[in-house]
């Protein structure tokens, strides 16, 4: 699914006051799925503190874990990567495919995950920039959810 260049110029300009904050947004987008989702704290063993405290402490804490903090930068870092692509279908799936495949293989996680933490995302991303600018992201999140599963 391409998306037009209408939309992938949105996408860009709420990303880029949102990626501003990665380090904060990928902290928090990663707690509340911890704290929503708690399940997906199983794919995170090797967070020792992370799976110490996840039981007991508020989202905010966990936001304040370096694991929590680093590994969110990670994965905005990743997406990141993906909107400067998003334009070039054949770059996208060369930057996808990789990760999809040691998400899959490696790690064991579910495909339905990537559908969480996106979803978990834009509602950050609308606190944060306005309900529009979901909008506008979303297309790009089915896009990299699309071609995640492509790769499973």
């Amino acid at each position: 699914m391409a998306l037009a260049a209408d939309d992938i110029q949105k996408a860009r300009g709420v990303w880029e006051k949102f990626y501003v904050n990665a380090e904060d947004n990928g902290a928090i987008v990663l707690s509340r799925m911890f704290k929503e989702h708690p399940h997906t704290l199983s794919y995170f063993t090797n967070f020792k503190e992370l799976q110490s405290t996840a039981g007991t402490a508020s989202v905010t804490e966990l936001e304040g874990l370096s694991e929590v903090r680093t590994h969110g930068k990670k994965v905005l870092s990743a997406l990141n990567d993906m909107v400067q692509q998003v334009d070039n279908m054949d770059a996208l799936k060369a930057i996808i495919e990789p990760l999809g495949k040691k998400h899959a293989v490696e790690l064991k996680v579910d495909v339905k995950e990537f559908e969480i933490l996106c979803a978990i995302l834009l509602e950050l991303m609308a606190e944060k920039c306005g309900e529009d600018a979901k909008t506008d992201f979303k297309k790009v999140t089915d896009v990299v959810c699309e071609q995640i599963k492509s790769t499973y």
